[in-house]
Protein backbone atom coordinates (compact mmCIF):
# COMPACT_ATOMS: atom_id res chain seq x y z
CA UNK A 1 0.00 0.00 0.00
CA UNK A 2 0.97 3.66 -0.33
CA UNK A 3 1.39 5.77 2.81
CA UNK A 4 2.70 9.20 3.83
CA UNK A 5 5.81 8.77 5.97
CA UNK A 6 7.96 11.11 8.03
CA UNK A 7 11.48 10.88 6.61
CA UNK A 8 13.22 13.25 9.05
CA UNK A 9 14.83 16.65 8.44
CA UNK A 10 11.49 18.18 7.50
CA UNK A 11 10.82 15.73 4.68
CA UNK A 12 7.53 13.96 3.98
CA UNK A 13 7.27 11.30 1.31
CA UNK A 14 4.68 8.86 -0.01
CA UNK A 15 6.20 5.38 0.19
CA UNK A 16 5.17 1.85 -0.66
CA UNK A 17 4.68 -0.24 2.50
CA UNK A 18 3.34 -3.72 3.24
CA UNK A 19 -0.42 -3.91 3.70
CA UNK A 20 -1.44 -4.07 7.39
CA UNK A 21 -2.61 -7.43 8.74
CA UNK A 22 -4.85 -8.53 11.60
CA UNK A 23 -2.74 -9.05 14.73
CA UNK A 24 -5.40 -10.09 17.21
CA UNK A 25 -9.01 -11.16 17.31
CA UNK A 26 -10.40 -7.68 17.99
CA UNK A 27 -8.71 -5.95 15.01
CA UNK A 28 -10.25 -4.68 11.80
CA UNK A 29 -8.59 -3.56 8.58
CA UNK A 30 -10.11 -0.36 7.15
CA UNK A 31 -9.68 0.92 3.62
CA UNK A 32 -9.28 4.70 4.01
CA UNK A 33 -11.57 6.94 1.95
CA UNK A 34 -10.82 10.27 3.67
CA UNK A 35 -8.02 11.30 6.03
CA UNK A 36 -7.64 14.86 7.33
CA UNK A 37 -4.35 16.61 8.01
CA UNK A 38 -4.40 18.26 11.43
CA UNK A 39 -2.50 21.20 12.89
CA UNK A 40 -1.45 18.99 15.80
CA UNK A 41 0.71 17.09 13.32
CA UNK A 42 2.68 20.24 12.52
CA UNK A 43 4.25 20.17 16.00
CA UNK A 44 5.30 16.58 15.35
CA UNK A 45 6.92 17.60 12.10
CA UNK A 46 8.81 20.35 13.95
CA UNK A 47 10.72 17.71 15.87
CA UNK A 48 8.58 16.57 18.82
CA UNK A 49 7.33 13.38 17.34
CA UNK A 50 7.50 10.44 15.01
CA UNK A 51 10.43 8.24 14.21
CA UNK A 52 11.72 8.17 10.66
CA UNK A 53 9.49 6.03 8.47
CA UNK A 54 6.36 6.27 10.63
CA UNK A 55 3.00 6.85 8.93
CA UNK A 56 1.22 10.11 9.81
CA UNK A 57 -2.47 10.94 10.17
CA UNK A 58 -5.11 10.28 12.84
CA UNK A 59 -8.50 11.47 11.53
CA UNK A 60 -10.21 9.16 9.02
CA UNK A 61 -13.30 7.50 7.62
CA UNK A 62 -13.28 4.38 5.47
CA UNK A 63 -14.66 0.96 4.64
CA UNK A 64 -14.10 -2.24 6.61
CA UNK A 65 -12.40 -4.88 4.48
CA UNK A 66 -11.54 -7.53 7.11
CA UNK A 67 -12.37 -8.21 10.76
CA UNK A 68 -10.95 -10.46 13.45
CA UNK A 69 -13.05 -13.34 14.81
CA UNK A 70 -14.00 -11.47 18.01
CA UNK A 71 -15.30 -8.33 16.26
CA UNK A 72 -19.08 -8.21 16.71
CA UNK A 73 -20.23 -4.75 15.60
CA UNK A 74 -18.68 -4.59 12.13
CA UNK A 75 -18.30 -6.66 9.00
CA UNK A 76 -16.65 -6.24 5.62
CA UNK A 77 -18.28 -3.49 3.56
CA UNK A 78 -19.37 -1.31 6.51
CA UNK A 79 -18.60 2.39 6.23
CA UNK A 80 -17.07 3.53 9.51
CA UNK A 81 -15.49 6.53 11.14
CA UNK A 82 -12.62 5.64 13.48
CA UNK A 83 -11.81 7.49 16.68
CA UNK A 84 -8.32 8.99 16.51
CA UNK A 85 -7.39 7.55 19.92
CA UNK A 86 -7.19 3.85 20.68
CA UNK A 87 -8.83 2.50 23.83
CA UNK A 88 -9.73 -0.99 25.03
CA UNK A 89 -13.26 -0.28 26.26
CA UNK A 90 -12.93 -2.49 29.34
CA UNK A 91 -10.35 -1.03 31.76
CA UNK A 92 -11.25 1.07 34.83
CA UNK A 93 -10.93 4.32 32.84
CA UNK A 94 -12.85 3.17 29.77
CA UNK A 95 -15.73 1.93 31.93
CA UNK A 96 -15.98 5.51 33.25
CA UNK A 97 -15.90 6.93 29.69
CA UNK A 98 -12.40 8.37 30.19
CA UNK A 99 -11.23 6.70 27.01
CA UNK A 100 -8.15 8.85 26.38
CA UNK A 101 -6.85 7.68 29.79
CA UNK A 102 -7.09 3.99 28.78
CA UNK A 103 -4.61 1.65 30.49
CA UNK A 104 -4.39 -0.78 27.58
CA UNK A 105 -4.50 1.26 24.36
CA UNK A 106 -0.84 2.18 24.05
CA UNK A 107 1.81 0.36 22.06
CA UNK A 108 4.41 1.45 24.63
CA UNK A 109 2.94 2.17 28.08
CA UNK A 110 6.39 2.75 29.57
CA UNK A 111 7.00 5.69 27.21
CA UNK A 112 3.71 7.28 28.22
CA UNK A 113 4.44 6.75 31.89
CA UNK A 114 7.85 8.39 31.50
CA UNK A 115 6.35 11.39 29.70
CA UNK A 116 3.12 11.93 31.65
CA UNK A 117 3.40 9.95 34.89
CA UNK A 118 0.91 7.31 33.70
CA UNK A 119 0.33 5.44 30.44
CA UNK A 120 -2.31 7.01 28.21
CA UNK A 121 -4.46 5.78 25.35
CA UNK A 122 -2.93 5.07 21.98
CA UNK A 123 -3.35 7.30 18.97
CA UNK A 124 -2.94 6.80 15.25
CA UNK A 125 0.02 8.57 13.65
CA UNK A 126 1.51 9.78 16.95
CA UNK A 127 4.84 9.14 18.74
CA UNK A 128 5.36 6.31 21.23
CA UNK A 129 4.76 8.55 24.27
CA UNK A 130 1.22 8.95 22.99
CA UNK A 131 0.82 5.25 22.30
CA UNK A 132 1.42 5.50 18.57
CA UNK A 133 -0.06 3.28 15.89
CA UNK A 134 0.53 3.52 12.14
CA UNK A 135 -1.42 6.52 10.87
CA UNK A 136 -4.31 7.08 8.50
CA UNK A 137 -2.53 8.84 5.61
CA UNK A 138 -2.44 5.45 3.95
CA UNK A 139 -4.57 3.22 1.80
CA UNK A 140 -5.26 0.80 4.67
CA UNK A 141 -5.13 1.01 8.48
CA UNK A 142 -5.19 -1.66 11.15
CA UNK A 143 -7.76 -0.64 13.78
CA UNK A 144 -7.25 -2.27 17.21
CA UNK A 145 -10.30 -2.76 19.46
CA UNK A 146 -12.53 -2.18 16.44
CA UNK A 147 -15.76 -2.66 18.39
CA UNK A 148 -14.72 0.21 20.69
CA UNK A 149 -13.19 2.76 18.31
CA UNK A 150 -14.97 2.28 14.96
CA UNK A 151 -18.53 3.52 14.41
CA UNK A 152 -20.95 2.86 11.58
CA UNK A 153 -21.72 6.03 9.62
CA UNK A 154 -25.45 6.68 9.10
CA UNK A 155 -26.48 6.61 5.44
CA UNK A 156 -27.43 10.33 5.19
CA UNK A 157 -24.00 11.46 6.47
CA UNK A 158 -21.41 12.14 3.78
CA UNK A 159 -17.78 11.10 4.10
CA UNK A 160 -16.71 14.73 4.40
CA UNK A 161 -19.11 15.30 7.29
CA UNK A 162 -18.42 12.00 9.07
CA UNK A 163 -14.65 12.46 8.80
CA UNK A 164 -14.62 15.08 11.55
CA UNK A 165 -16.39 12.76 13.99
CA UNK A 166 -13.01 11.01 14.20
CA UNK A 167 -11.24 13.76 16.16
CA UNK A 168 -12.11 17.44 15.69
CA UNK A 169 -15.82 17.12 16.49
CA UNK A 170 -15.49 15.05 19.69
CA UNK A 171 -12.63 17.28 20.85
CA UNK A 172 -14.62 20.45 20.25
CA UNK A 173 -17.79 19.06 21.79
CA UNK A 174 -15.83 17.87 24.80
CA UNK A 175 -14.62 21.44 25.34
CA UNK A 176 -18.19 22.66 25.80
CA UNK A 177 -19.18 19.58 27.79
CA UNK A 178 -16.26 19.69 30.24
CA UNK A 179 -16.87 23.40 30.68
CA UNK A 180 -20.42 22.64 31.81
CA UNK A 181 -22.06 25.00 29.30
CA UNK A 182 -25.64 25.71 30.34
CA UNK A 183 -28.51 27.71 28.83
CA UNK A 184 -27.86 31.42 29.16
CA UNK A 185 -24.08 31.15 29.47
CA UNK A 186 -21.54 33.35 27.74
CA UNK A 187 -18.80 31.20 26.21
CA UNK A 188 -15.48 32.33 24.74
CA UNK A 189 -13.42 30.06 22.47
CA UNK A 190 -9.79 30.82 21.60
CA UNK A 191 -8.89 29.40 18.19
CA UNK A 192 -11.11 29.18 15.10
CA UNK A 193 -9.60 26.03 13.66
CA UNK A 194 -11.68 22.89 13.27
CA UNK A 195 -11.81 22.09 17.00
CA UNK A 196 -12.68 25.67 17.94
CA UNK A 197 -15.41 25.79 15.29
CA UNK A 198 -17.08 22.69 16.73
CA UNK A 199 -16.62 23.90 20.32
CA UNK A 200 -18.46 27.09 19.40
CA UNK A 201 -21.27 25.21 17.65
CA UNK A 202 -21.55 22.79 20.57
CA UNK A 203 -21.90 25.68 23.02
CA UNK A 204 -24.76 27.08 20.93
CA UNK A 205 -26.49 23.71 20.74
CA UNK A 206 -26.14 23.34 24.53
CA UNK A 207 -27.96 26.63 25.03
CA UNK A 208 -25.28 29.30 25.42
CA UNK A 209 -26.73 32.79 25.00
CA UNK A 210 -23.56 34.20 23.45
CA UNK A 211 -20.53 32.49 21.98
CA UNK A 212 -17.46 34.55 21.10
CA UNK A 213 -14.60 33.12 19.03
CA UNK A 214 -11.13 34.74 19.25
CA UNK A 215 -8.68 34.39 16.36
CA UNK A 216 -6.79 36.49 13.82
CA UNK A 217 -7.61 34.81 10.50
CA UNK A 218 -10.53 36.55 8.75
CA UNK A 219 -11.63 33.48 6.80
CA UNK A 220 -11.83 31.38 9.95
CA UNK A 221 -13.67 34.08 11.85
CA UNK A 222 -16.20 34.35 9.02
CA UNK A 223 -16.67 30.58 9.11
CA UNK A 224 -17.35 30.72 12.87
CA UNK A 225 -19.99 33.39 12.33
CA UNK A 226 -21.66 31.56 9.47
CA UNK A 227 -21.53 27.94 10.62
CA UNK A 228 -21.26 28.09 14.41
CA UNK A 229 -23.50 31.09 15.05
CA UNK A 230 -20.70 32.83 16.96
CA UNK A 231 -19.63 36.39 17.46
CA UNK A 232 -15.97 36.96 16.65
CA UNK A 233 -12.99 38.98 17.82
CA UNK A 234 -9.76 39.60 15.93
CA UNK A 235 -7.24 39.80 18.76
CA UNK A 236 -4.93 42.02 16.69
CA UNK A 237 -7.56 44.76 16.55
CA UNK A 238 -9.30 44.77 19.94
CA UNK A 239 -8.64 44.42 23.65
CA UNK A 240 -10.00 40.88 24.01
CA UNK A 241 -10.47 40.95 27.80
CA UNK A 242 -12.31 44.30 27.68
CA UNK A 243 -14.56 43.10 24.84
CA UNK A 244 -15.42 39.91 26.67
CA UNK A 245 -16.32 41.81 29.84
CA UNK A 246 -18.51 44.14 27.78
CA UNK A 247 -20.35 41.18 26.25
CA UNK A 248 -20.90 39.37 29.56
CA UNK A 249 -22.38 42.03 31.82
CA UNK A 250 -18.98 43.08 33.15
CA UNK A 251 -18.20 39.67 34.68
CA UNK A 252 -16.32 37.79 31.97
CA UNK A 253 -17.36 34.59 30.19
CA UNK A 254 -18.83 31.73 32.20
CA UNK A 255 -16.82 29.20 30.19
CA UNK A 256 -13.53 29.75 28.34
CA UNK A 257 -12.19 27.13 25.94
CA UNK A 258 -8.61 27.10 24.67
CA UNK A 259 -8.79 25.34 21.30
CA UNK A 260 -5.52 26.79 20.01
CA UNK A 261 -3.19 23.95 20.95
CA UNK A 262 0.55 24.52 20.72
CA UNK A 263 1.80 24.89 17.16
CA UNK A 264 5.54 24.70 16.76
CA UNK A 265 5.77 28.39 15.90
CA UNK A 266 4.44 29.60 19.28
CA UNK A 267 7.85 29.50 20.96
CA UNK A 268 9.98 32.59 20.59
CA UNK A 269 13.46 32.36 19.11
CA UNK A 270 14.90 33.09 22.55
CA UNK A 271 12.91 30.25 24.11
CA UNK A 272 14.03 27.84 21.43
CA UNK A 273 17.68 28.83 21.86
CA UNK A 274 17.62 28.60 25.66
CA UNK A 275 15.33 25.59 25.94
CA UNK A 276 12.74 27.55 27.95
CA UNK A 277 9.27 26.06 28.25
CA UNK A 278 6.58 27.24 25.81
CA UNK A 279 4.35 30.07 27.02
CA UNK A 280 0.66 29.34 26.37
CA UNK A 281 -0.71 32.79 25.55
CA UNK A 282 -4.30 31.65 24.94
CA UNK A 283 -4.49 29.76 28.23
CA UNK A 284 -3.19 32.77 30.16
CA UNK A 285 -5.68 35.08 28.47
CA UNK A 286 -8.54 32.65 29.10
CA UNK A 287 -7.71 32.39 32.81
CA UNK A 288 -7.58 36.16 33.21
CA UNK A 289 -10.74 36.75 31.14
CA UNK A 290 -12.95 34.10 32.77
CA UNK A 291 -15.42 35.26 35.38
CA UNK A 292 -14.88 34.38 39.03
CA UNK A 293 -16.07 30.85 39.67
CA UNK A 294 -16.07 30.05 35.95
CA UNK A 295 -14.53 27.20 33.99
CA UNK A 296 -11.49 27.05 31.70
CA UNK A 297 -11.04 24.04 29.42
CA UNK A 298 -7.72 23.33 27.70
CA UNK A 299 -7.84 21.23 24.53
CA UNK A 300 -5.25 20.27 21.95
CA UNK A 301 -1.67 19.11 21.88
CA UNK A 302 0.49 20.65 24.60
CA UNK A 303 4.03 19.82 25.70
CA UNK A 304 4.69 18.32 29.08
CA UNK A 305 5.77 21.63 30.67
CA UNK A 306 4.62 25.23 30.14
CA UNK A 307 5.82 28.44 31.74
CA UNK A 308 4.17 31.65 33.02
CA UNK A 309 0.88 29.89 33.82
CA UNK A 310 -1.24 32.23 36.04
CA UNK A 311 -1.86 29.85 38.91
CA UNK A 312 -2.55 32.73 41.29
CA UNK A 313 -5.50 33.88 39.18
CA UNK A 314 -6.90 30.34 39.17
CA UNK A 315 -6.96 30.15 42.95
CA UNK A 316 -7.92 33.78 43.65
CA UNK A 317 -10.86 33.62 41.24
CA UNK A 318 -11.97 30.12 42.19
CA UNK A 319 -11.72 28.77 38.66
CA UNK A 320 -12.22 25.21 37.52
CA UNK A 321 -9.55 24.21 35.00
CA UNK A 322 -9.98 21.01 33.02
CA UNK A 323 -8.08 19.44 30.16
CA UNK A 324 -8.11 16.20 28.22
CA UNK A 325 -7.41 14.50 24.98
CA UNK A 326 -10.78 13.75 23.48
CA UNK A 327 -12.77 10.81 24.90
CA UNK A 328 -14.10 9.91 21.46
CA UNK A 329 -16.29 6.85 22.15
CA UNK A 330 -18.21 8.92 24.72
CA UNK A 331 -19.27 11.43 22.07
CA UNK A 332 -19.05 9.93 18.58
CA UNK A 333 -22.42 8.10 18.49
CA UNK A 334 -24.22 11.26 19.62
CA UNK A 335 -22.30 13.38 17.12
CA UNK A 336 -23.17 11.06 14.24
CA UNK A 337 -26.83 11.26 15.24
CA UNK A 338 -26.66 15.07 15.23
CA UNK A 339 -24.90 14.98 11.88
CA UNK A 340 -27.63 12.75 10.46
CA UNK A 341 -30.28 15.22 11.74
CA UNK A 342 -28.37 18.14 10.17
CA UNK A 343 -27.80 19.77 13.56
CA UNK A 344 -24.04 19.52 13.20
CA UNK A 345 -22.50 20.23 9.81
CA UNK A 346 -18.76 19.81 9.59
CA UNK A 347 -18.09 19.27 5.88
CA UNK A 348 -17.22 22.98 5.45
CA UNK A 349 -14.07 22.28 7.48
CA UNK A 350 -12.73 20.21 4.55
CA UNK A 351 -11.48 23.13 2.52
CA UNK A 352 -9.03 21.29 0.24
CA UNK A 353 -9.17 17.80 -1.29
CA UNK A 354 -6.00 16.13 -2.57
CA UNK A 355 -4.94 12.64 -3.62
CA UNK A 356 -2.50 10.84 -1.36
CA UNK A 357 0.36 11.46 -3.79
CA UNK A 358 0.03 15.19 -3.03
CA UNK A 359 0.03 14.73 0.74
CA UNK A 360 3.17 16.84 1.36
CA UNK A 361 1.38 19.72 -0.36
CA UNK A 362 -1.51 19.32 2.10
CA UNK A 363 0.84 20.01 5.00
CA UNK A 364 2.25 23.07 3.25
CA UNK A 365 -1.31 24.40 2.89
CA UNK A 366 -2.00 23.68 6.54
CA UNK A 367 1.20 25.30 7.78
CA UNK A 368 0.84 28.47 5.69
CA UNK A 369 -2.98 28.59 5.94
CA UNK A 370 -2.94 29.42 2.24
CA UNK A 371 -6.15 29.75 0.27
CA UNK A 372 -8.33 29.82 3.37
CA UNK A 373 -7.20 26.35 4.44
CA UNK A 374 -8.92 24.91 7.51
CA UNK A 375 -8.32 21.20 7.00
CA UNK A 376 -6.83 19.58 3.88
CA UNK A 377 -8.36 16.17 3.23
CA UNK A 378 -6.48 13.33 1.55
CA UNK A 379 -8.13 10.67 -0.61
CA UNK A 380 -5.95 7.55 -0.25
CA UNK A 381 -8.51 5.42 -2.12
CA UNK A 382 -11.53 6.62 -4.08
CA UNK A 383 -15.02 5.82 -2.87
CA UNK A 384 -16.59 2.92 -4.77
CA UNK A 385 -19.10 3.78 -7.48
Amino acid sequence: MRALCWMGAGELAVRQLPDPELRNAHDAIVRVRRSAACAADLALLAGRGPAVGEVLGHEFVGEVVEVGPEVRRHRAGDRVVVCSSVSCGSCWYCRRELHSCCDNGSTDPAAGEAAWGHPVAGCFGQPRSQGGFAGSHAEYVRVPYADVGAFAVPEPVSDDRALFASDAAPAGWMGADLGGVRPGDVVAVWGAGAVGQVAARAARLLGAERVVVVDRHPDRLRAAERHAGAETLDYRRVDVAAELRERSGGRGPDVCVDAVGTPAATRSLGDRLTGAAPRPAAVREAVHACRKGGSVVVLGAHPGVVDTFPLGAVTAKGLTVRGARQHGPRYIPMLLDRMARDELRTEYLATHHLPLDRAPEAYTLLRTRAEGCLRPVLHPTPAPC
